[in-house]
């Protein structure tokens, strides 16, 4: 059942989330298909930095060292996986004020699938060149939106006028969450527990 759904939001979004919708997963399902889809990232990051170096766009490619890369690689992975069960929460805490009654499952399954987009997105770092990696981020993170707004009104059973301020609203407690771990990666590495170059 993990990934069994990915080909479809990417062909055709609308149709699948009402698949979803009448088919709802076990939460297992949800959570194994988060787990594997942050190692997308998580993997692709360590060899960018440890192995193929990161082009800033000015002078030489930056390589970070293979602990240090690990690290920050294993970081990620579950920092990425804490976003998602946390943006989890917030749509299944914020259904009742949109007269939604979701289940916990039913927030996981729009928060995972919402949030694929934007973790395929980790395998531009393969090409590790800043202007690339840009470019397909917000590609990946304007497509990760468009699936929530589509989603929200079919996966919490509410009319899409409302599901739109539903899905605003999710969208603004994702960019808190997005400020929030970048700035604790500055204080993090501002203490001394940043990378280390080669």
């Amino acid at each position: 059942m993990v990934l069994n759904h990915l080909m479809g939001l990417y062909t055709h979004p609308k149709q699948e989330w009402q698949k979803i919708e009448k088919n709802h997963e076990a939460l297992k399902s949800s959570l194994s298909h988060i787990l594997l889809i942050a190692l997308i990232p998580a993997i692709c990051a360590y060899f960018a930095t440890a192995h193929i170096g990161w082009n800033p766009g000015v002078g030489e490619p930056l390589f970070l060292t293979s602990r240090s890369a690990l690290l920050m690689s294993i970081a990620m992975y579950f920092g990425l996986i804490i976003g998602v069960l946390a943006l989890a929460y917030l749509a299944f805490w914020m259904g009742r004020t949109f007269d939604a009654d979701p289940t916990y499952t039913q927030a996981l399954e729009l928060a995972s699938y919402t949030a694929t987009p934007l973790f395929m997105v980790g395998l531009a770092a393969l090409y590790p060149v800043l202007w690339f990696i840009m470019v397909i981020g917000l590609i990946g993170l304007s497509y990760s939106v468009y699936l929530l707004y589509a989603g929200v009104p079919i996966i919490m059973n509410i009319p899409e006028e409302k599901g739109f301020i539903y899905a605003s609203s999710v969208v603004t407690a994702g960019l808190v969450l997005l400020v929030a771990l970048m700035a604790s990666s500055v204080i993090l590495w501002s203490i001394g527990l940043g990378p280390m170059m080669q």
